[in-house]
């Protein structure tokens, strides 16, 4: 039973070194491999076909409610399909950055970097699309099981508040936890 351990834990540590492409340096420091950085760039040309599938889809979806005059009947799912191209757009944007590998300096390189290469757009929109789906929800629950209260009291400012608060609270609060991660305010202040 030793021998069998011993046997398999060599097989082990010889089948995960066997594909590993690392190098030296004289001072015996590994190097990353090329592997990975190949890996990186396969994950992101993959995130770039997908986001421009679903920016093309949710396009498509929201042509077809236009066209069929079904917006105004149903603008809840008109804005959730709204913010989930908005997402998907800068997904593609952010990650075609990403693919470009610029380096950032300056005032203009920190701002690329907080906007476009952290995906900031494309988080907002995504966090935007969870609060929608929540007043999505909220309304239909309404309409269902209270819907002689939703005929009378429910009105379309009310909606229109629901869809305004998806798009801000993401932006605002995604925004605020991301200067204050990155150290924006000690960079403002170390202008100062």
């Amino acid at each position: 039973m030793t021998e069998e351990r011993s046997t398999n834990s060599h097989l082990s540590v010889a089948m995960t070194m066997d594909g590993v492409d690392e190098t030296q340096t004289a001072t015996g420091n590994t190097m990353t491999s090329s592997s990975s950085s190949d890996v990186q760039f396969y994950f992101r040309c993959a995130v770039v076909v997908i986001g421009v599938m679903g920016t093309a889809g949710n396009g498509l979806i929201l042509y077809a409610l236009v066209a069929a005059k079904q917006h105004k009947k149903h603008p809840l799912i008109v804005n959730q399909n709204a913010l989930d191209l908005f997402a998907s757009f800068f997904l593609v944007v952010s990650y075609a950055v990403q693919l470009c590998n610029i380096h950032y300096t300056g005032t203009l390189g920190y701002w690329l970097c907080i906007t476009l290469h952290s995906e900031l757009f494309a988080k907002c929109g995504l966090f935007g699309s969870r609060v929608n789906i929540a007043a999505i929800a909220v309304e239909r629950y309404l309409k269902v099981v209270h819907s002689a209260w939703a005929k009378k009291k429910l009105r379309r400012w009310m909606i229109c508040s629901a869809m305004a608060f998806a798009w801000l609270f993401g932006i605002l609060f995604l925004t605020t936890i991301m200067f204050e991660t990155s150290g924006f305010a000690r960079w403002h202040m170390l202008r100062s």
